[in-house]
């Protein structure tokens, strides 16, 4: 099988005039995280949750940015945001749909679920719907297997999931009528 490279230094990394990490970020980096590690690598995760946090993705220039600050080289920051599928190098969504793949989940017909999804909003997994307002993307495990197929709508945990319930959910969604909060918190209609 032939390697798929990639023309990493070659990339061209769009800039706007305004850093991604402001100052006040840059002063809590430096004055409340870096003090709790050895070495300024440790601060890393913090750095990107910040980033994450504020903009709801990590872009490249915030990368860069994060590199000098700590001291590290732009590739050590990437690769770490590559490794994690919590981290985002591109906008999501309003909406997260993120579909449980453990094998409790797929062998409780979460394929289903997923299907279901993707039907019903016009794309794939890792896709973004037009209006940009949901993200389908499949997780490793989020630890409900007693309940599977399980699923994250946005932060929201729902179990015991069927295709038809996460059509519901994305209705509820798209009309205002969800309700925050989980399998319990939603409204039927």
């Amino acid at each position: 099988m032939a390697w798929i490279t990639k023309n990493s230094a070659g990339m061209k990394i769009e800039r706007r005039d305004e850093p991604y990490l402001t100052p006040a970020m840059r002063d809590e980096l430096i004055n409340t995280h870096l003090p709790r590690y050895e070495v300024r690598k440790g601060a890393l995760f913090p750095a990107l949750h910040m980033i994450q946090h504020h903009y709801g993705w990590i872009p490249h220039q915030a990368m860069l940015e994060i590199a000098e600050v700590l001291g590290i080289t732009p590739a050590e920051v990437f690769d770490t945001v590559t490794f994690y599928e919590e981290y985002w190098t591109k906008p999501k969504g309003e909406n997260l749909l993120a579909v449980c793949r453990s094998i409790a989940c797929e062998f409780c017909d979460a394929t289903a679920c997923t299907e279901a999804i993707k039907a019903k909003l016009g794309i794939d997994v890792g896709e973004t719907t037009p209006d940009n307002k949901f993200t389908l993307v499949e997780l490793e495990c989020i630890g409900s297997c007693g309940t599977a197929p399980a699923a994250l709508f946005n932060e929201d945990l729902h179990e015991n999931l069927t295709p038809q319930r996460c059509v519901d959910l994305i209705e509820q969604i798209r009309s205002g009528a969800y309700q925050p909060g989980g399998t319990g918190a939603v409204k039927d209609e």
